[in-house]
């Protein structure tokens, strides 16, 4: 898991935090983007726009898995990285 993020970040990837507004204020990567995953629809072309590759992150990997499926069904190029941590520890 760790090799493809790492692939994304040396692309430029965009990490997009959908925790809630709750934990993103307890903890974030520094330099991620931060959209609450049920307001990820109506997003998606603000999403688009920024033009790079996606990391999703969360607490523990679901609801990124939801917007990384969601974002790739709308043509995203997006993976999932889990837990936000996994993809700091890469960042920092």
């Amino acid at each position: 898991m760790s090799l493809e993020i790492k692939e994304y970040l040396e692309k430029g990837a965009v990490i997009l935090d959908v925790r809630t507004q709750i934990e993103w204020d307890e903890g974030h990567t520094n330099g991620a983007k931060h959209i609450v995953l049920n307001t990820i629809p109506s997003q998606i072309e603000k999403i688009k726009s920024w033009n790079k590759p996606i990391i999703a992150v969360c607490r523990s990997g679901a609801r990124s898995g939801q917007a990384t499926q969601f974002l790739t069904q709308n043509g995203v190029d997006v993976i999932n990285g889990g837990p936000w941590q996994n993809v700091d520890e890469l960042v920092a």
